[in-house]
């Protein structure tokens, strides 16, 4: 049996070791615990340790997760105080930069907010976020495992489409919140989205129903939510659907059992 480790020095020492056996064993994911006490104080040696399916880098430092939150809210602050397209600056009740979890592999991407997100601050939160909420729960997700944000951090007047230059002037921004949250995939909720990552786009009926590129990072590109609704094109929710399946299914999750009925 090992000798107890009685210093920090010393535990420091017996853990990189043990994460070398672990790298060199093929195993480059392991669980992270704890801060340890700053007091040094014996402990029971390290005992090897079985890798979960998804959990933080061995490479990551504990302060990953506060630096992370911290870096996107000096980002936040900035939307917030920005002015560069002074005819949306005008008539904003406030910005939206963005919900859920910094950490998530999935980055859902839509338009810009509307009178509901203006009024609350954050994406997706009238009839069209509820739908997006069903879309989530029928893949067995929920809004505090994935990221999401629009375009545009300003509500358009009139709820109208952004115009380009507005979606050049908040590009720096969507990049930058994207290169924080670092995600697995993206999808892009309806063609601003699309054309903001992927350039100018074939019609979105087109694209959809197959993966495309953004950085290295695979992007699904399908219908937003705004489009399903009752008095629009609800006869669309099964394309979704069918995406939703194809991006779960390329994360190695299951769908859960009466999911379709969830989204409908």
């Amino acid at each position: 049996m090992s000798e107890p480790v009685s210093s920090m020095v010393d535990l420091r020492r017996h853990l990189e070791a043990h994460l070398r056996s672990l790298r060199s064993a093929g195993i480059e994911w392991a669980p992270r615990g704890d801060k340890l006490a700053a007091k040094a104080r014996p402990v029971p040696a390290v005992q090897p340790a079985t890798a979960p399916t998804h959990v933080a880098s061995i490479d990551a430092e504990p302060e990953e997760t506060d630096s992370r939150r911290q870096e996107l809210g000096v980002l936040a602050a900035e939307v917030a105080k920005c002015v560069r397209c002074p005819s949306l600056a005008s008539t904003r009740t406030q910005t939206v930069f963005a919900d859920g979890n910094p950490h998530a592999e999935l980055l859902f991407i839509g338009e810009a907010p509307g009178a509901d997100e203006d009024a609350q601050g954050k994406p997706f939160v009238g009839e069209a976020g509820q739908l997006l909420n069903r879309i989530l729960a029928a893949c067995g997700l929920t809004r505090e495992d994935v990221y999401i944000c629009n375009v545009l951090k300003c509500r358009p007047p009139g709820n109208r489409t952004p115009l380009p230059d507005e979606a050049d002037n908040c590009k720096g921004y969507l990049e930058r919140q994207i290169e924080l949250v670092k995600p697995k995939f993206i999808v892009c909720l309806g063609s601003s989205a699309a054309t903001q990552l992927l350039g100018p786009i074939k019609p979105l009926g087109q694209m959809r129903g197959r993966f495309h590129d953004y950085k290295g990072i695979p992007v699904m590109v399908t219908y937003h939510p705004a489009y399903l609704l009752p008095h629009r094109s609800p006869d669309k929710k099964r394309d979704v659907w069918e995406d939703m399946k194809s991006l779960m299914a390329k994360l190695g999750r299951p769908i859960p059992e009466k999911g379709a009925a969830s989204a409908e």
